[in-house]
């Protein structure tokens, strides 16, 4: 579900700040006529469109951890451009139809900086051989501390029936929107935090 959702949310983004680029660059060319018939065309798609990122994104808000700095910034900025938007294109005012992209681009310009964050562990397990310590650091922000968090898309380990070669395949490559960590990790290590992983099933 959470990476259907994700997908959806990337396409709609993505079709959102197109079709504000263009009306912004419409009005700000003093396009008017075409302006007017390209927001007559895309009206309903808009409003899809519009709804579909908002839905997407609070959805996936929900299945996030806590809020952090990047995303307290980049839901503000989100926000603060959709009645810009709207005043900016109604009133034809080309500054707060600027502004208004500027900040829908740089909310998306910081989802792609949280997202590598995310695929970033927060510490390098160097030397660790403690496989509880180790999943603290690169697994819990999103299965959580008892294996049931279910946060980004994770699934709940405590649920899990897959023996070490499958769970050390998945922390190995990845799957869906975990990142893989087999570069980061050597076959002592890996072991542990399969160990660990283990101990957490019901």
């Amino acid at each position: 579900m959470y990476q259907l959702t994700l997908t959806t949310h990337k396409i709609v983004v993505l079709l959102f700040l197109l079709i504000y680029l263009v009306k912004t660059i419409l009005l700000l060319a003093n396009k008017k006529e075409q302006l007017s018939k390209f927001t007559k065309i895309f009206k309903v798609p808009e409003m899809v469109i519009s709804f579909l990122f908002l839905a997407t994104g609070l959805f996936m808000l929900t299945q996030g951890a806590a809020l952090k700095t990047l995303m307290t910034i980049k839901l503000v900025a989100v926000l603060a451009s959709i009645p810009l938007a709207i005043i900016g294109f109604k009133k034809s005012n080309k500054a707060l139809a600027f502004v208004a992209l500027v900040l829908i681009i740089g909310a998306y310009g910081l989802a792609e900086v949280r997202k590598k964050k995310l695929e970033t562990p927060a510490n390098n397990p160097g030397e660790l051989t403690n496989g509880q310590t180790i999943y603290t650091q690169l697994c819990v922000r999103c299965h959580g501390e008892d294996g049931k968090a279910e946060l980004m898309g994770a699934s709940n380990l405590s649920l899990s029936q897959m023996d070490d070669a499958a769970i050390s395949e998945i922390i190995i490559n990845g799957k869906n929107t975990m990142p893989k960590f087999g570069d980061q990790l050597n076959k002592e290590q890996l072991a542990s935090v399969v160990q660990h992983i283990k101990t957490l099933r019901k």
